[in-house]
């Protein structure tokens, strides 16, 4: 098991979510439901897929005779977007600011010696924005780590 297909993101506001992630970063949308109501969504991204799915329907979907619980604390996870640029990461921070992301740690340069910042999703979902000199990419602008 060497794979991670899909990320699922328990959102409060599933109409909320699809326009900031949609309209707002720019994701390709693959599947949804109902715009106005929608049950699940999927999203298109190089290496994997994002889905965004009702938190308490996640939490049901996960043990529904004792869902787990949820909070607004920091739940151990981020997700990463890796730039090829010091650029192109401030031009992802100013396309999620406008979207409506929630600036948690403006682009820097940071111990390990590349560029690095975090937002908030309207969800709390953190994402790091960074960028290392001595990066590289494969075909599909995934993060070639390792040798």
């Amino acid at each position: 098991m060497n794979r991670l297909n899909l990320i699922t993101l328990g959102v409060k506001n599933m109409v909320e979510s699809l326009h900031f992630y949609r309209e707002g970063l720019g994701f390709e949308l693959v599947v949804h439901g109902n715009e106005t109501n929608p049950d699940v969504i999927f999203f298109n991204n190089g290496g994997t897929k994002i889905s965004l799915f009702q938190i308490d329907q996640l939490r049901k979907d996960i043990n529904e005779d004792n869902p787990p619980a949820y909070g607004h604390g920091f739940g151990g996870i981020t997700l990463a977007y890796n730039g090829k640029s010091k650029e192109e990461v401030d031009e992802i921070f100013v396309l999620a600011e406008k979207a409506g992301a929630k600036i948690t740690k403006k682009p820097t340069t940071v111990f390990w010696g590349g560029y690095s910042g975090y937002f908030q999703d309207p969800n709390g979902f953190y994402w790091e924005v960074a960028y290392g000199d001595n990066w590289e990419f494969d075909q599909n602008d995934m993060l070639i780590i390792g040798g």
